[in-house]
């Protein structure tokens, strides 16, 4: 996370505000065809999952070989349709100077290539998602985050057209990752060694699966890029690359929490395809929690601070960004902890009411966003747009959810959900009255940074937790401090 949000610095400062919201508009186009390999990847690692969950070694080479040949046929698709209609947008629809067209071409074409990379990775990542190796995911995570701090290193010492110059070395970093990948899980797994084989049913069965997961991935992709593309059309690129910056710090933020959320997952499917819906229902509540309060963590101090720490973060703050972001991580909060219940309905493989409820809700965004923006709203209000629809779609799908994983709304209320409620408004308290006594100050903000995150830590630990998880925390602590005093002792 610091690495990534440290690169997003440099990046921002050597391609500068203008050439910065053309990479992120251009690549946005490809990124509206990524709802096919959104919805597969899902299905990849539901089946592995599954498979691994029921035991049955012969069946989870068929789900790896089958979903291989799906992403082959997905990474073609995105081809033709990137050189063809995406072509067009570029040229016909965008706002980008005329001189910067050249750059802009060299940064679609990339990108359609970065894309079809991440599209062939995902099998692979999807196995060692299901196996657990998180360790090595992480390892991998960290080598991703660590070329990308290189890559801005050469982006600085080279003398050429940076734009173009970070679209190559952006894709060079990609095809690394993505031999790794590749490498590890052929050295780990013994269903990732390729084969010919195509199994109908299983091919129909997980399409059937990837094809409702394509609604809502088409629709969060919809809404997503056409807010981007919207403020390319009503502001230009400078709004784009306050947008950027404000999702870079969203994205750092949200794969901090997205990553417990991955570890989590498989147990989720496993739980379920066994048949121990109890247990699923614990790692659902605790799940839930456990995301909201490192979110918790991270986006209050953010939220209270965000102009004191994007001057700290960036070289030039693009117009709009401080409240682009703080809407940004409301809306990651509110967002982020529903994945537990999603996973878990993903786990029943009957996910077609949820997605059709969930696009229908979703589509709404951007239309409604244009119509502010038609009436002179600000180019914060698409944001407030999005966060008021996630607000209404996060409480209609619990209807939808829990009955079909037999939970009841009360448990959920009780177990997951209240908590969370008490630990936010007492986590208020500290920052507020910190901004409301003293006078704005760079000392004063660090100081109320420091104070929120313990603070909040504090009241996540002794007031969002379980007794009996509360118990089993003080219990792991004392074991690591006995084990720390003892090694000292020999020592």
């Amino acid at each position: 996370m610091c690495i990534n949000l440290y690169t997003s610095r440099i990046v921002l400062h050597a391609l500068g505000v203008e050439d910065y919201g053309i990479y992120n508009v251009v690549g946005g186009v490809v990124v509206m065809f990524s709802f096919l390999t959104d919805c597969m990847t899902a299905s990849t690692q539901r089946f592995l999952t599954f498979e691994l969950g029921t035991g049955n070694k012969q069946r989870l080479h068929e789900v790896f070989v089958t979903s291989m040949h799906i992403h082959i046929i997905i990474s073609l698709i995105i081809i033709v349709l990137g050189e063809t209609v995406g072509l067009w947008f570029l040229n016909e629809k965008m706002v980008i100077p005329p001189e910067r067209m050249t750059a802009a071409y060299w940064c679609f074409h990339l990108s359609i290539f970065t894309a079809v990379l991440d599209i062939l990775s995902y099998p692979y990542i999807s196995a060692i998602i299901a196996h657990e190796k998180m360790k090595s995911f992480a390892y991998i995570a960290i080598l991703d985050a660590v070329l990308k701090l290189l890559l801005v290193y050469l982006l600085l010492v080279f003398d050429y057209d940076r734009l173009i110059l970070y679209a190559v070395l952006y894709a060079c970093e990609k095809f690394l990752i993505r031999s790794v990948y590749n490498i590890y899980c052929l050295r780990n797994f013994e269903e990732c060694k390729y084969s010919w084989l195509f199994e109908k049913s299983l091919f129909r069965k997980m399409a059937s699966f990837a094809g409702w997961r394509m609604l809502g991935s088409m629709t969060y992709v919809l809404y997503t890029q056409g807010l981007n593309l919207l403020l390319n059309v009503f502001f230009g690129p400078v709004a784009n690359a306050a947008r950027a910056t404000a999702y870079q710090a969203q994205t750092a933020v949200g794969r901090f929490s997205g990553n417990v959320q991955t570890a989590i997952n498989p147990q989720i499917t496993k739980t379920y395809a066994s048949g121990q819906m109890e247990e699923m229902h614990q790692i659902i509540y605790k799940g839930f929690r456990l995301i909201f309060f490192i979110l918790l963590i991270l986006c209050l101090p953010l939220v209270v601070e965000a102009p004191t720490v994007l001057d700290l973060w960036l070289v030039e703050v693009p117009e709009g960004s401080v409240t682009f972001l703080r809407i940004l991580l409301v809306t990651l909060l509110v967002q982020r902890c529903y994945g537990v219940l999603i996973t878990a309905i993903s786990a029943t493989g009957n996910i077609k009411k949820y997605e059709i409820t969930m696009g229908a809700l979703s589509l709404t965004t951007v239309p409604i966003a244009y119509v502010v923006l038609k009436a002179g709203g600000p180019p914060w209000s698409v944001f407030a747009v999005h966060l008021a629809v996630v607000v209404i779609a996060n409480i209609t799908i619990l209807s939808v959810i829990l009955p079909a994983i037999k939970m009841a709304l009360k448990d959920f209320l009780r177990y997951a959900v209240m908590r969370c409620a008490l630990v936010t408004v007492l986590s208020m308290v500290i920052p507020l009255a910190i901004k409301i006594i003293f006078e704005p100050s760079l000392t004063v903000s660090i100081l109320n940074i420091i104070l929120t995150v313990v603070s909040t830590s504090l009241l996540s630990l002794t007031l969002g937790l379980e007794p009996e998880e509360w118990s089993q925390m003080k219990n792991k602590i004392k074991a690591v401090v006995a084990k720390y005093k003892k090694n000292n002792h020999n020592g």
